[in-house]
């Protein structure tokens, strides 16, 4: 029997995504594709009838804006929403505003492959008084300066967002409350890992698409009976 539902949507496509650049935490604004992508996935919601009870997404620019599109088009902007740094993007430390494809030419195909689908590599780590670092943005005024990465990898994303699924998401699910979470590729790609319980080498072969929402159902024990994608 279905308990609840959780929908996970990775932002619609970004102007660093459309330039090929590594983003990370810097806050870039959705390109005129993703704006429709964020639409398109209201869309399908409502055609689908799904409703929801309560909303998740980061504290940055693209995944906020998707989320309300989403809302918007599924008719459901009213319902309460909450934003957190816990669902960030992965930081992609010094990496980070670097085109993907020099980077490549630069430390080769195989190492930035690494960095980016691996689960326990770092990449180069950003220093805290680097002028890029998040320690100077004031959205993260509140945090101890100690725990804002200057860089990560998806286990590190993981254990960053593992508390905020435990304290904020999973209780409204076993509540019986349907659940939208628009974030990004990597902190929802370390949801999806916890929540179908995916190896660490499977991880890597994982990819969530812009745009698209992910449709779980979840029993009263936060079992998966079902896992489908809205197109």
């Amino acid at each position: 029997m279905i308990l609840a539902k959780l929908v996970l949507i990775r932002h619609g496509q970004s102007e660093w995504n459309l330039s090929n650049q590594f983003t990370g935490w810097v806050d870039v604004d959705l390109s005129e594709e993703g704006v429709k992508q964020a639409i398109n996935a209201g869309k399908l919601i409502k055609q689908a009838g799904i409703e929801f009870d309560f909303a998740f997404t980061s504290v940055l620019t693209r995944a906020i804006k998707t989320l309300h599109y989403v809302l918007e088009y599924s008719d459901q902007l009213w319902i309460p929403e909450v934003k957190s740094w816990r669902l960030n993007e992965r930081h992609y430390g010094a990496l980070q505003g670097h085109n993907k494809k020099k980077a490549a030419e630069k430390y080769g195909d195989e190492q930035v492959h690494i960095w980016r689908r691996s689960y326990d590599v770092l990449p180069p780590l950003l220093k805290a008084d680097d002028e890029g670092s998040a320690v100077h943005d004031r959205r993260y005024a509140n945090l101890d300066p100690h725990i804002i990465p200057g860089g990560e990898n998806l286990k590190v994303t993981l254990e960053r967002v593992m508390p905020f699924w435990e304290d904020q998401i999973a209780p409204k699910l076993l509540d019986g409350k349907n659940v939208v979470i628009a974030a990004h590729g990597n902190s929802l790609r370390a949801l999806s890992k916890y929540i179908e319980n995916i190896s660490d080498e499977d991880i890597m072969n994982l990819e969530m698409a812009t745009g698209e929402p992910v449709v779980y159902d979840f029993d009263d024990k936060l079992n998966v009976l079902n896992k489908s994608k809205l197109d």
